[in-house]
């Protein structure tokens, strides 16, 4: 059974909660901050990171952030710069930003639902997906470039690489 046949197909069926659903559905641990905001936590392969999706009316976008803690060295910030533009060239459905005040690395995507347009519980699946997906990938090459002394070029060659078609 897909994900999209757990929800009735109505205009106002909220994203925060498809999203509290495949939380649920997951077994991931979260909190309903508002009624246009959930958090979660996440288990990857390298960590648990910390998601958070929020639901704006006004702008007609489901944003996600993906953060997870990251305390590089002050030396090695120009490096984890450069990797980041690096890890943000290889994708095209968010980006990795860092936010040195908060030492938090950072992957954000908008889904815009313009025109009342209603995500499926399968968009918002991938969407997660993709976000674990990206930190899961580019983690090692942060980690390398911060605390391995490697150059951006060297700690990319780390990243583990999509995989396409199927085994």
């Amino acid at each position: 059974m897909s994900l999209a046949e757990d929800f009735l197909t109505t205009d106002d069926l909220h994203p925060i909660d498809i999203v509290e659903t495949l939380a649920e559905r997951h077994d991931w641990e979260f909190d309903r901050v508002t009624d246009d905001q959930i958090a979660m936590a996440v288990e990857g392969q390298w960590r648990t990171y910390s998601l958070t999706l929020a639901w704006s009316a006004q702008d007609e976008t489901l944003r996600l952030i993906c953060t997870f803690e990251m305390e590089p060295p002050l030396g090695r910030m120009g490096a984890l710069f450069d990797v980041l533009n690096r890890c943000n060239d290889l994708v095209w459905t968010g980006a990795f930003t860092f936010w040195e005040e908060q030492k938090l690395m950072v992957w954000r995507h908008g889904l815009l639902l313009s025109g009342g347009q209603c995500a499926t519980a399968d968009q918002i699946d991938r969407l997660i997906g993709a976000a674990v997906q990206a930190a899961e990938r580019f983690y090692p090459a942060f980690q390398l470039v911060s605390w391995g002394d490697r150059t951006p070029a060297d700690a990319m060659k780390v990243a583990i690489a999509e995989a396409y078609g199927r085994a």
